[in-house]
C-alpha cells in the first residue's frame, strides 16, 4: 500500500505584507513535496489573501482577537484539527501563542524559529541570526524553514505571486468606478498599520494625486478604516482630484482593484506587497524602513529610499522629529519613477 500524500499546517503570520513575504516558503515546500496538501491557519483579516496563493489547498479562519491568548478557543481549535492528521506544523509568527493550535491539534513535527522561548512547544527549532532586521530579508527569513536548521534555501527564490481572475478585477474596477479603457487608473495607498513614520506625507500624495490627474489619470485611494483620515486628508490636498475607497472595500475586492489598476504608489505596506504580488506596476516608497529587508519583490517595481544616514531607524514616529526620510522625498521625484516605468508615456531622458 502507497504511503498517504504529507499533510501539512501553516500558522500564518498576522500580517498582510508578512503572508506575502512568507509565499515563497509555500512554493518551495511545494516544490519539494508536489502532492503534499497544505493548508494554512490565519486570521480573518488574512484568509483572502491566502486563498489567492496557488499553493495553499485551504485556508483555515483563526477566530482569536488580534493579540489575545484566547486559551480556550485555541485548545477547541487544536482539538477539532486532529482528524485532520496532520504530519507537520510551521509555525511562522514568533508567539508563544501562536504555537499552541498545533500542539493541541498533536502534530508531532512542529517546526519555527524559537521566537518567545518556544522549546516546549517546537520539536523542531530554528534561530534567526543576530540582527535578521538588517541582514536579511523576510522572503529568505521564511524560506529557511523549508530546509533543515542550518541549511540555507537554494536561491533564487520564487516569488510572490496572487492569483486573480480578470473577471472579478474588471467586476470590482466597474462597482467602484475605475475609468474605462484606454483611460487610465492608479491607485495609491497613503497608509500603513506599523505607525506614521512610513507614511509619505498626505500633502505630497494629493500633490502626486493632482499631478496625475491633470494628465487625464483617475486616481483612487485604497486603505483599511484605519487608513480613511489620513486618506480623506489626501482627498483635501489634492483638490479633490482623488476619491476615497478606504474603508469601503473588503481585502478580496481592495486586491481585485489593485489587480485591474495601471499602476500603483505605496508606502511599505501590505499593499505594497500586493501590488508586487500582483505584479503591478509600482513606486514603493522608503523612509523609516528598509528595502533591503521588506522589498516589494516585482521586476515591475520601482523603489524610492533617500537613504539618509539615520534611515533606516525601524521607528513607528521619527525619534529625531524632522521626518526628512518621507518629507524631503518630492512627488516629482515619484512622477519621474512612474515616468521610467512607462505607464505615463515616454520615459525622461537618462
Amino acid at each position: 500500500m502507497s504511503a498517504s500524500p504529507p499533510r501539512i499546517l501553516i500558522v500564518a503570520p498576522n500580517w498582510i505584507g508578512d503572508a506575502l513575504m512568507a509565499q515563497p516558503l509555500f512554493a518551495r515546500l511545494r516544490e519539494k513535496q508536489p502532492t503534499a496538501r497544505i493548508d494554512a491557519l490565519a486570521p480573518p483579516w488574512v484568509v483572502p489573501l491566502l486563498e489567492r496563493m496557488p499553493e495553499i489547498d485551504e485556508v483555515i479562519s483563526a477566530p482569536f482577537a488580534h493579540g489575545a491568548l484566547a486559551l480556550a478557543a485555541r485548545w477547541r481549535l487544536g482539538r477539532s484539527l486532529r482528524g485532520r492528521a496532520y504530519d507537520q506544523a510551521i509555525v511562522l509568527p514568533n508567539s508563544w501563542k501562536s504555537a499552541l493550535v498545533p500542539l493541541f491539534a498533536g502534530i508531532g513535527l512542529r517546526s519555527g524559529y524559537v521566537g518567545e522561548a518556544r522549546y516546549g512547544l517546537l520539536s523542531l527549532r530554528y534561530r534567526a541570526p543576530r540582527r535578521t532586521i538588517a541582514r536579511q530579508s523576510m522572503v529568505e527569513h521564511y524560506a529557511q524553514l523549508s530546509e533543515p536548521p542550518g541549511r540555507a534555501p537554494p536561491m533564487p527564490l520564487p516569488e510572490p505571486r496572487l492569483r486573480v481572475a480578470p473577471a472579478a478585477a474588471e467586476a470590482s474596477a466597474r462597482a467602484f468606478g475605475f475609468a474605462s479603457s484606454p483611460a487610465k487608473n492608479a491607485v495609491l495607498c497613503p497608509g500603513a498599520e506599523y505607525g506614521p513614520a512610513k507614511r509619505w506625507p498626505a500633502e505630497h500624495y494629493g500633490e502626486l494625486a493632482a499631478a496625475l490627474a491633470a494628465q487625464g489619470v483617475r486616481v483612487f485611494l485604497l486603505g483599511s478604516a484605519n487608513d480613511a483620515e489620513i486618506c480623506d486628508a489626501v482627498v483635501r490636498a489634492s483638490g479633490g482630484a482623488a476619491r476615497s475607497v478606504a474603508g469601503r472595500t473588503s481585502l478580496g475586492e481592495a486586491i481585485a482593484l489593485i489587480a485591474a489598476a495601471d499602476f500603483v504608489v505605496s508606502n511599505d505596506s501590505g499593499l505594497m506587497h500586493v501590488a508586487a504580488g500582483l505584479d503591478r506596476p509600482q513606486v514603493a516608497l522608503f523612509g523609516s524602513s528598509s528595502p533591503e529587508h521588506t522589498p516589494p519583490r516585482s521586476r515591475r517595481a520601482r523603489v524610492v529610499w533617500l537613504r539618509l544616514e539615520c534611515s533606516p531607524c525601524f521607528a513607528r514616529v521619527c525619534p529625531l522629529g524632522h521626518f526628512r526620510c518621507m518629507t524631503e522625498l518630492t512627488p516629482a521625484r515619484v512622477l519621474d519613477e512612474l515616468a521610467r516605468l512607462g505607464v505615463l508615456g515616454s520615459p525622461p531622458s537618462p
